[in-house]
């Protein structure tokens, strides 16, 4: 991986010389949730202390066992006794179960602990021993939590997506309104990871609804208003990032603002971040083209996962300049979490966020 200060010396011209006042406004930096270091105390004490007041929410990375996002609801689904297996599907290569109701099942369906809440509690914990030590300064906690549609989509069978999906949804939202019972407001930010819907909107997962684009919309507006104004609420956008693939490849962002747009419109209350990926072989004016149609009306913070270990600075900082033809004031990310690669890259990818 190109280390960000080998380039920054190496071609200076990648580094344009700061007026005054971006001098003193450092580009603002989103980490979009899962980092594959130890746990979160050394999550939050690295992320925090290479971005410094660059970051403006931390997330706890989502170690354990939910490194591989939703992975883990699996065994949750699995162990349910209205539920079997009934398959195999393939997501990027991964082969992945496939859950139905049982034949006969007469019983209410409800879900009693996804484990979110107890993960949320348990970093925050070590976000609050952080902060009183001075290690973490001025960051809110950022609790990741993927749409209820996520699980429900990805792994169960289209025949029994509607009865499992509402129930589940129940659940996700007890936890959620626990954490913000119990978390407080002015600590806590919440985002709410969109990448399912975007298979569902480029047709690769079947789901029951009709409209999909509607439906989404109105799910994803729902899900934001249950966040009241006092808690950072926003959303991570993606493509997928099982086994470093994509579900599609974007032909551009058109979709991603498109959907933006509709959320933003039809919420109560402002969204106050989004973030949407940008491929690593897209430095393209096409790929980035949509985004003059992006209504900022809504939206307070836009951030492009432009970052590419790959290329480095160099790389980003072509992306960057097709994206400028098109948006300003923008914060920068990688294209999806940090959590399938090795440890020992995170320090210079995370150099890489604050050299941009």
């Amino acid at each position: 991986m190109l280390s960000c200060f080998t380039s920054l010396i190496a071609n200076p011209r990648l580094a344009p010389t700061p007026t005054p006042m971006e001098a003193e406004l450092p580009r603002s930096v989103h980490l979009v949730g899962s980092v594959p270091l130890s746990d979160a105390a050394e999550v939050m004490s690295t992320c925090c202390g290479v971005l410094g007041k660059q970051l403006r929410r931390v997330p706890d990375g989502e170690t354990g066992e939910r490194t591989n996002w939703i992975q883990w609801q699996r065994d949750i689904l699995g162990a349910h006794e209205a539920i079997e297996v009934v398959g195999e599907g393939k997501n990027a290569q991964t082969v992945m179960p496939r859950f139905a109701l049982r034949p006969g099942f007469t019983g209410e369906v409800a879900f009693s602990d996804l484990g979110y809440l107890s993960a949320a509690l348990e970093s925050y914990a070590t976000f609050r021993q952080l902060k009183d030590s001075g290690e973490v300064a001025g960051q809110r906690f950022q609790v990741s939590l993927p749409t209820p549609l996520a699980a429900i989509a990805c792994y169960v069978d289209s025949s029994s997506q509607e009865a499992l999906f509402a129930p589940y949804r129940d659940q996700l939202l007890i936890e959620t309104d626990a954490i913000l019972d119990q978390i407080p407001h002015e600590d806590l930010a919440i985002q709410w990871d969109v990448a399912i819907e975007f298979a569902v909107l480029e047709g690769l997962f079947p789901v029951w609804f009709s409209s999909p684009f509607e439906a989404i919309t109105e799910q994803l507006s729902d899900l934001i208003d249950r966040i009241p104004d006092s808690v950072e609420a926003g959303f991570h956008f993606c493509y997928g990032d099982a086994n470093n693939k994509h579900f599609k490849e974007p032909e551009d962002m058109g979709l991603l603002v498109s959907l933006a747009n509709a959320v933003c419109g039809s919420a109560k209350r402002s969204v106050d971040w989004i973030h949407m990926p940008v491929p690593f072989d897209r430095s393209d004016d096409a790929y980035f083209q949509p985004l003059a149609g992006l209504n900022r009306d809504g939206l307070s913070e836009l951030y492009l996962g432009l970052l590419h270990e790959q290329d480095g600075v160099e790389g980003a900082g072509q992306r960057m300049a097709a994206a400028d033809k098109f948006v300003s004031d923008y914060g920068v990310a990688t294209e999806c979490g940090l959590g399938r690669r090795n440890p020992t890259t995170i320090p210079d990818l995370l150099k890489l966020h604050a050299a941009v």
